[in-house]
């Protein structure tokens, strides 16, 4: 489904019971709604409502004129919200998605029941600048995100996985080359240029932090540090993942985030 607003369109994807509990996930930079594939169908087994959507200039949303923010990309999630009538939702993020998810629960607050923020970071990492401005200079330069398509599969699955699982490790692969060029800059910039490190321990929200072993950046060390900013935060770990547990180990993460949900139902 779309939802045309006034620079750009969003798309998203709603299904499950209307009088279900709603979690709402936002994927990573040069990924789409797709990323959650794995999710869905447990947590419509599970009596869920799931609402996906894509970044803007990702899948089916068109590109906005950049550079974004993360407020303002969390701001889309709320549009798309408001426009089909959810009202509250435990939110997932990963990656970029994370940051999203940060800037919803301090700005947002009211609109949340929870959060489960994986494989993510809280400020523009120290080499931001240079980490993606040579990133935004070569797909600039090339004209398309294929260019640094194996690289990002690298970072995100181990070469088991794709052994495993080679139709969906292709699937993944052609949504990452296929993502514009104006949607990653766009969002490339957010990342560079954001820090809620210092405002986290306000929220008093439940939160799960969640990470992969074996992720590159986003390592287990930073996300139990992540944990620990926020009041009533937790952290758990996918043994052996890398920078998309979700996908790598969907059995392991969907029994994680039932049990969280379960957790934060039981408890609030």
């Amino acid at each position: 489904m779309l939802l045309p607003l006034d620079d750009r369109t969003l798309c998203y994807d709603l299904v499950g019971p209307e009088d279900g509990e709603v979690v709402a996930f936002t994927h990573s930079l040069a990924a789409d709604l797709g990323l959650w594939a794995e999710q869905v169908p447990a947590l419509l087994a599970a009596g869920y409502r799931v609402l996906r959507t894509d970044l803007r200039g990702h899948g089916g949303s068109r590109a906005a004129p950049g550079p974004y923010t993360i407020d303002g990309l969390a701001d889309d999630l709320i549009a798309v919200a408001d426009a089909v009538g959810i009202e509250r939702f435990h939110f997932v993020g990963l990656s970029i998605g994370g940051a999203v998810g940060q800037s919803l629960a301090l700005r947002h607050t009211a609109r949340l029941h929870s959060l489960m923020l994986c494989d993510t970071q809280t400020e523009s990492f120290p080499d931001a600048a240079t980490h993606w401005g040579r990133r935004i200079e070569k797909l600039v330069q090339t004209g398309s995100v294929e260019s640094i398509a194996d690289e990002t599969m690298g970072r995100w699955l181990t070469q088991e996985y794709r052994s495993k699982n080679p139709l969906r490790w292709g699937q993944i692969r052609a949504t990452v080359a296929g993502c514009t060029v104006d949607g990653y800059v766009g969002c490339a910039q957010a990342l560079a240029d954001f820090n809620y490190t210092s405002q986290l321990g306000r929220v008093t929200l439940p939160v799960l932090i969640g990470c992969g072993s074996e992720d590159p950046r986003a390592t287990p060390e930073e996300s139990r540090r992540i944990a620990a900013l926020f009041s009533d935060g937790r952290y758990e770990e996918f043994s052996g993942a890398r920078h998309v547990p979700n996908v790598e180990q969907p059995e392991a993460f969907n029994r994680v985030l039932l049990n969280w949900l379960r957790h934060v139902r039981e408890t609030v």
